[in-house]
């Protein structure tokens, strides 16, 4: 038998999975790949094999009755009936917040359960639903190893000076302080670095993780310096439907003035507002930029967006130094073209010359001259969820890394 890796991200309708066999010393191969979106509403599924081939378009209708756990049952199933000789060995999960404790993945036991379930404050419209698939797991197959792997992680060598909130010492001690999220995508970008240039990796970069979910991220030799993203998945860039950096005195304002309880007030921010609240139209780029011409609200949102960007940009050139390189990935960095070139000309102040031509065609160098070097370069963050879970069943059980309780 061949042994494969579930790999899962699981979010509050939708539960997104790869399949990758597990070779010996070599990369892990992605075999599957799927997702379960409309759960409790309207739910899909749709799997695509390693060529891109569809193998599996299933509706399950609109009951509401239709959960993760169902989800994970019907995967679990699929992938008995279409093992070809396969066995699952493990499952590895995307977890958002790891807090102070959780610098590295790490091996799920019941005590390492209990501490990520203590986070959930810190991130609440996120850990809850990652957690989810790993009790059903526990539940159904109690023997399966999971491994959890963090978001947060990847910033945990941040200088101090840059984790600090100008708050009372009490609040830091109590968890108050800069996280920074995406890790798991600027980890993988770290790690391809040097197969597209080997200058960069040892350089000052910025990469920009631009999606739905959207921040920087400034590497020096690779790593974190400093992220857009803080306490929260709420700061920094204009998001989809989040709304990025905000003066802490609106939200007292909402609750105040505008009589809005606490959860409206979070359901507002997290939910109703980025391009969707400015644009009063979509949280998709490819709608906005194909009605922008004639919608003003649509032009004003990706002018935002863009604006913000620059913005953020300068003040990660600030923290490395200067720059060498800045990285596109994630959906709009990934495949909006319009969107780089106007992010590129706003930066033309640090040298960046945009190559119109390359740029147009999706790099993966998307500028020219002397200046620093700017390309796009597909993000992969299950790929880091199948190496790291690899890496840590492969430790002696010994050296796994505990919870501080």
């Amino acid at each position: 038998m061949t042994p494969v890796l579930l790999v899962l991200n699981a979010g509050s309708s939708s539960l997104k999975f790869q399949v990758f066999i597990l070779g010996d010393g070599e990369e892990p191969q992605r075999i599957f790949r799927g997702l379960f979106e409309g759960l409790r509403e309207a739910p899909h599924l749709r799997i695509r094999d390693r060529t891109g081939t569809t193998v599996a378009d299933e509706d399950f209708g609109s009951d509401g009755a239709f959960g993760h756990e169902d989800a994970l049952l019907h995967v679990a199933a699929w992938m008995r009936a279409h093992s070809g000789g396969f066995e699952l060995v493990a499952v590895g999960h995307r977890i958002v917040h790891g807090g102070m404790t959780y610098c590295e993945p790490v091996r799920v036991t019941a005590e390492v359960l209990e501490a990520l379930e203590r986070l959930v404050p810190l991130a609440p419209l996120h850990q809850p639903h990652n957690l989810e698939p790993i009790r059903i797991f526990r539940r159904r197959f109690p023997d399966l190893p999971q491994v959890a792997c963090f978001d947060t992680a990847f910033h945990a060598g941040q200088p101090e000076i840059a984790r600090l909130f100008a708050l009372p010492h009490a609040m830091m001690e109590g968890g108050v302080r800069r996280y920074g999220f995406h890790g798991l995508s600027y980890a993988y970008i770290a790690s391809v670095l040097p197969a597209y240039d080997p200058a960069l990796a040892a350089g000052r970069v910025v990469v920009a993780h631009l999606g739905n979910g959207a921040s920087l991220c400034a590497l020096n030799r690779g790593a974190s310096v400093a992220t857009t993203m803080g306490f929260s998945a709420l700061d920094g860039l204009p998001m989809g439907t989040r709304c990025g950096s905000l003066d802490a005195g609106i939200v007292f304002y909402m609750l105040r003035e505008m009589k809005l309880g606490p959860d409206e007030a979070e359901r507002m921010l997290y939910t109703q507002s980025g391009l969707l609240g400015v644009s009063g139209i979509s949280n998709d780029m490819r709608t906005l930029r194909r009605v922008a011409a004639r919608e003003p609200d649509a032009r004003r949102a990706i002018d935002l967006f863009v604006y913000r960007i620059g913005r953020e940009l300068g003040s990660l050139v600030a923290a490395l130094g200067g720059i060498d390189a800045l990285i596109f990935t994630a959906g709009i960095g990934e495949n909006d073209a319009a969107t780089r070139a106007e992010v590129l000309r706003g930066a033309a102040w640090a040298g960046f010359e945009l190559d119109d031509a390359a740029n147009a065609s999706g790099g993966p160098r998307v500028t020219r001259g002397p200046g620093p070097t700017a390309w796009v370069i597909p993000t992969d963050e299950e790929l880091m969820i199948a190496r790291a879970t690899r890496a840590v069943l492969s430790r002696p059980r010994s050296s796994r890394p505990q919870p501080a309780l």
